[in-house]
């Protein structure tokens, strides 16, 4: 895979490395990069080697600043869109890969930016950071799960504050609402993120695995029903 015009992907020991590589345009998703992501998505995921994944922006301005609206408003037709979105949905990937993804945000973090921060497990952002959701002031709303991850991590009071006003956060605000989990200075995000990945992977990958799947299948299930895939997890883990 070194054909990719988008992204970057490189293989570090069992650390998966992933980079939005569109800086002139602050790595804005386009067509191109929803492809390329899908296809390394799914090597990561099926590639026993990789423990953990790590994903960056290139350049000094964005990780990324939101999708180009020029190519994705621009759909041939509602029902082309949605065989491509059938065939092609970064995010499920994103959501159903049993590893490790840790996002290192700078700068501008905006609409497809934020979603794709919120598919990862860990966030990691530098003090310069910005976060925000500007859908419906451009007339449209999140649609890659922006809706239904942020008030997951953060809770919908304050969800639907910053989708429905549009404005922009912080890094202290991110770490003080749970949006990210630490905030580093600029210079020390990657080697934070690729630490932290390296740590997490010299764990054994089965409980890693099981760990991330207990929590996230667990979220959206009652306590009983929790506890009782908690203990099937727990019993797979050991052998049992």
């Amino acid at each position: 895979m070194t054909d990719f015009e988008a992204i970057i992907y490189e293989k570090k020991d069992n650390i998966a490395l992933v980079t939005l590589n569109r800086p002139a345009v602050l790595n804005a998703y386009n067509i191109r990069m929803r492809d390329e992501l899908y296809q390394v998505l799914g090597a990561i995921g099926a590639d026993a080697s990789v423990h953990a994944a790590v994903f960056r922006g290139a350049g000094e301005k964005a990780f990324c600043a939101g999708a180009d609206l020029s190519e994705f408003l621009s759909a041939p037709s509602p029902v082309v869109a949605r065989q491509v979105r059938f065939q092609r949905d970064v995010w499920w990937r994103f959501l159903t890969i049993n590893k490790p993804l840790i996002a290192a945000l700078h700068g501008f973090v905006f609409g497809s930016g934020v979603e794709i921060a919120l598919c990862c497990d860990l966030r990691l952002a530098s003090t310069d950071v910005q976060f925000g959701l500007p859908e419906p002031r451009l007339g449209i709303i999140p649609a890659a799960g922006g809706s239904q991850t942020l008030p997951r991590a953060i809770g919908a009071p304050r969800a639907l504050e910053i989708l429905l006003s549009g404005r922009r956060v912080s890094a202290d605000e991110a770490a003080r609402i749970g949006l990210v989990n630490r905030v580093v200075a600029r210079e020390n995000l990657i080697p934070e993120a690729l630490a932290l990945a390296v740590k997490i992977a010299a764990f054994p990958p089965a409980a890693v695995g099981a760990a991330k799947e207990a929590v996230t299948r667990g979220f959206d299930l009652g306590l009983a029903a929790g506890l009782a895939l908690e203990a099937r997890l727990a019993r797979s883990v050991a052998g049992g």
